[in-house]
This record gives C-alpha cells, sequence and structure tokens, in this order.
C-alpha cells in the first residue's frame, strides 16, 4: 500500500476530531484485507485512544464498519447518533496531542498508602473498596439488563434468548451510568498513581452478566487467559473491573493468579520450545477467585493470568470493565 493512500492525522471532517479520518480510511482497508499487520498495529494505541475519546467501543466499531463500509460522512453521522455527539473538551485535549511541544502533567494525587503499594508489589492486584456507590452500580445493573431484556431478580428471564450478548460478555458500551462509573474520581486516581501519569485515557468498554450455571447452561467462560501478547519481556499495563453486585467467591467471581508478574518471565522461559504460554495448564499456577462488594474495584496488573469462574450460586454476577491507558502507547516511569 502506499503510504498517500492515508489521509493525514491532521485531516478532519465536520465533528474535527484529527486521526478520524485515517482511521476510518484504515479500518476499510483493514475490511478489505488491504492494510497488513504492521500497518494496522502501528498506530494501535492511537487509534483505541481515538475510539475511547468518542465514547464508542472498538468491537461495536469494527462490526459497524464491516458490516456497512459507511462513508466518511455517514460514520461520522454514527458516532452522532450512538454517542449523542462527541465531548467537545475530550476532542479537544485528544487533537493536542498531535501539536509539536511537550505538555504540561497535573500533579498526580496519591490515594494508595505504603501498605497498599506494598501489596500491589507482592500480588500485582489491589481491591479499591467503595470506588463508586451502590446506588450507581445498581442503575448500571438496570440498564445492563434494560438492554438484554432480563430481570434481575427474576431467575426465569436469565437464560432466554439474549440479544448483544458473547459467553457472559455483554455488549453495551453507551450509557450514563456506565459513564459516570468510568469517571469515578477514585478509579481514576489510582490508575493515575500506579501509572504514575495523569495523561491517560479511560477505555470505553463492555459490561458481563454471569448467571449460575445450569444443566442446560454450562460455564461460558472465559477461562485464565491473558488480554496481552505473551512475548517477552512483557510491558507494563492494567486493567480493571468494577462488581457492579456483591459477589461471593463462588458467584462466578474473578479470578487472577496473585504475584505471577514476577515469575511470568522465568515460567515463559522454562516452557519447551515452541510451546504457546496460553495453551497451557493455567489453573496449576495457583489462581485465587476475589470476593467483594457492590461498588468494589479490582486492578491487576495485565501479566498476570485472570479470568471468570464458574458460578455455582444462586445469584448472578454483574460487572463493568473500566481501563485508563496513556495515549502514547509508552510504558513511562511507573511507580515501581
Amino acid at each position: 500500500m502506499q503510504a498517500n493512500t492515508i489521509p493525514s492525522s491532521h485531516e478532519t471532517g465536520k465533528l474535527q476530531v484529527k486521526h478520524l479520518k485515517r482511521y476510518w480510511t484504515k479500518a476499510l482497508l483493514k475490511r478489505d484485507s488491504k492494510l497488513g499487520f504492521d500497518e494496522l498495529m502501528d498506530e494501535w494505541t492511537t487509534d483505541t485512544t481515538l475510539l475511547n475519546i468518542l465514547g464508542i467501543g472498538l468491537e461495536q466499531t469494527t462490526k459497524y464498519v464491516f458490516q456497512n463500509s459507511p462513508a466518511f460522512d455517514e460514520f461520522e453521522d454514527w458516532i452522532i447518533t450512538v454517542t449523542g455527539g462527541p465531548d467537545s473538551e475530550k476532542i479537544n485535549r485528544f487533537n493536542q496531542l498531535f501539536e509539536v511541544g511537550d505538555r504540561p502533567h497535573a500533579p498526580i494525587e496519591k490515594v494508595l498508602n505504603e501498605e497498599d503499594l506494598a501489596f500491589w508489589e507482592e500480588n500485582g492486584y489491589l481491591i479499591i473498596r467503595n470506588a463508586v456507590s451502590k446506588e450507581n452500580c445498581d442503575k448500571a445493573i438496570e440498564a445492563l439488563c434494560h438492554h438484554i431484556g432480563i430481570e434481575r431478580h427474576n431467575s426465569a428471564t436469565w437464560y432466554s434468548h439474549l440479544i448483544d450478548k458473547q459467553g457472559i460478555m455483554v455488549q453495551l458500551f453507551q450509557h450514563p451510568a456506565l459513564e459516570h462509573n468510568r469517571q469515578a474520581d477514585t478509579i481514576r486516581k489510582v490508575y493515575e498513581q500506579l501509572w504514575n501519569r495523569t495523561d491517560i485515557w479511560p477505555t470505553t468498554d463492555r459490561v458481563s452478566f454471569n448467571p449460575p450455571e445450569t444443566v442446560a447452561y454450562p460455564f461460558q467462560g472465559p477461562r485464565l487467559h491473558w488480554d496481552t501478547e505473551t512475548v517477552l519481556p512483557i510491558p507494563f499495563g492494567l486493567q480493571g473491573l468494577l462488581y457492579l453486585s456483591d459477589t461471593a467467591e463462588n458467584q462466578g467471581a474473578f479470578t487472577l493468579v496473585p504475584g505471577f508478574q514476577h515469575r511470568i518471565t522465568s515460567w515463559i522461559n522454562s516452557l519447551p520450545a515452541g510451546a504457546v504460554p496460553g495453551a497451557q495448564d493455567l489453573y496449576a499456577l495457583g489462581p485465587k477467585p476475589i470476593a467483594a462488594n457492590a461498588g468494589d474495584f479490582i486492578v491487576w496488573h495485565h501479566a498476570l493470568p485472570h479470568g471468570s469462574s464458574p458460578n455455582t450460586s444462586a445469584l448472578p454476577r454483574f460487572v463493568q470493565y473500566i481501563n485508563y491507558t496513556p495515549a502514547d502507547g509508552k510504558q513511562g516511569n511507573v511507580w515501581s
């Protein structure tokens, strides 16, 4: 592909969002198998940051582009329809990423104490208690239930035909309650302290509904896995989720392998040549289900194998995924 077939990041449309026309062009080229893997990954962090500031999910956007092959005006109109229109403050902040020169960083407010950081260093995860109010967690659950057509307290509805659901993942990205949770002050400050930088951006991610197992509805996963490439060295990265309801260990609780960020290098190096890390018995590594309450937030180092677990209780698990990432894709001077 010739480089001049892809617009500059500075070329904009009616939304005045930089990089959007470039992203749209690359998405269509990818749809037609005309974009190489390296070309796709070169600007991956910028692309995903763009979608986050617009308030649209990656899978949601990819599905729309692949199914509709929209003209650029149509793509912008779709963004307006889905989101109600981008936030001008977010757009201005994002557009500044393409300007030359250093940008001042706000001071980091430390909300994690020495005990928290010692636990983080040892285990690679933290439970942030009461990060979001129970009231807003309930609003998020209400939105999730409405989206997939179930009743929270009526088990007879939990296993009916569910729209926009893949396993336990629910393809709901836009809702005021979800956005409120993404912007929770405590969650943002925890991410800022762990990244040791304030120029990070909240992701536009999904929610999750994990009802109890039945004979007709076995455990849907995902089982233990990584959401990052297991190519050494593993860079610093974070992930997080918010429990929207009280969740016991046997209630499909989020599960991880504590402290594996310290072991992953030696463990991968110990595997036979050609072995795929994700295909190994990750449950032999010592996973731990995490029980917590509505409004508690779990943040973890992405080198930890993690996943959901079988729900053998009588109640479903409700979760919202929330992450913050830097736009430049650089690791930076993390706190440790």
